[in-house]
């Protein structure tokens, strides 16, 4: 923890920024500023204003008095995320999706009201929107957004989506006809959701869950097409229920790691 610096270069701010970060895991998802401090041997002034900082810059978010991580932090390790862990264990499963509709696959995780990429496997098409790791686009308007959306409580969707997107997209407004409580819940019910040309035009998408070990949502998987190409019945009919058969296999890979033995 912070004061153990002993080279001559050594940042002791960073350090204390890292530990603030590195003080949060799996069993300690949302900390008080109280259990942050404590974590970190920290004096709470210090501790807010390294909590503060990184909530400035995407890092951590507060929430219903805590504080938890957003998926910003993947920009931290953008290489080690890309050869392990949850990306590690879908890539296979995404290429294997990938050969056999001959369409884009991606999984992402949910950062307040927008989406984040942390997998995704591609295919050469002329599609209107680019996508990398760590891209960001609205939930509300993506397939997997909804599926993510959906997987919350009433009073955690609004919370999520009264923040202001990051995403740098612009969408239109949400019109008065729409409604999004009944929307999500039909998603819920069905376990999938469809993004039809709303982002973008010419982008058509299907989604699905990808779960914890404790079924819980954790992430969304989809298949992208081109909406010249390819229909909406193709779509749901044809490519969902590869997609589904897919998100169970590395559902089920990803609770098998989670409950392995962890060395401390």
């Amino acid at each position: 923890m912070a004061g153990r610096g002993t080279g001559p270069d050594f940042v002791e701010a960073l350090a204390r920024g890292l530990d603030v970060i590195a003080c949060f895991d799996a069993t300690h998802r949302r900390l008080s500023l109280a259990e942050v401090a404590a974590a970190t041997d920290l004096t709470r002034p210090t501790a807010r204003r390294l909590l503060l900082t990184l909530e400035e810059l995407g890092f951590v978010r507060a929430l219903d008095g805590g504080y938890e991580l957003t998926p910003q932090v993947l920009r931290l390790g953008t290489a080690y995320a890309s050869s392990l862990g949850l990306w590690e264990m879908a890539r296979p499963h995404l290429r294997t999706l990938v050969e056999r509709t001959g369409e884009s696959s991606s999984m992402s995780q949910l950062d307040g009201s927008d989406i984040v990429y942390v997998a995704r496997v591609s295919v050469p098409k002329l599609i209107a929107l680019r996508v990398d790791i760590g891209t960001r686009f609205p939930a509300l308007w993506t397939s997997q957004g909804k599926v993510l959306l959906a997987a919350l409580t009433p009073e955690e969707r609004r919370a999520a989506l009264a923040e202001a997107s990051r995403a740098g997209v612009a969408v239109p407004p949400i019109g008065a006809d729409r409604d999004v409580e009944a929307e999500l819940a039909q998603v819920a019910a069905r376990g999938w959701a469809v993004a039809d040309e709303e982002l973008a035009l010419g982008v058509r998408s299907v989604a699905v869950p990808v779960r914890g070990e404790g079924g819980e949502v954790r992430a969304a998987m989809n298949v992208t097409v081109h909406a010249a190409e390819t229909s909406l019945e193709t779509l749901v009919e044809d490519y969902l229920p590869l997609l589904m058969r897919t998100a169970g296999d590395v559902s089920a890979d990803w609770a098998l790691w989670l409950s392995r033995p962890h060395e401390e």
